[in-house]
């Protein structure tokens, strides 16, 4: 199991609602948080097999923003 991370624009609980169900219904995504007291949002996600590519892509069809958190 591999944990990524992110930096998005999802600053609120309210933020958090919106993408769940689309954050929910992926299947290879195993667990997930976002830290919306962290200056950069840290969107965190345990999964085996996504790409860092494919958890943006999902994040940008939800309506918000990320990249890779260094």
């Amino acid at each position: 199991m591999k944990i990524l991370k992110f930096r998005t624009n999802i600053n609120c609980s309210g933020c958090v609602k919106a993408v769940s169900p689309t954050l929910d219904n992926e299947k290879e995504m195993l667990e997930w948080e976002v830290d919306t007291l962290s200056p950069d949002k840290v969107l965190s996600v345990k999964t085996e097999s996504m790409t860092q590519e494919s958890i943006i892509a999902l994040i940008k069809k939800a309506g918000f923003n990320a990249e890779v958190y260094k």
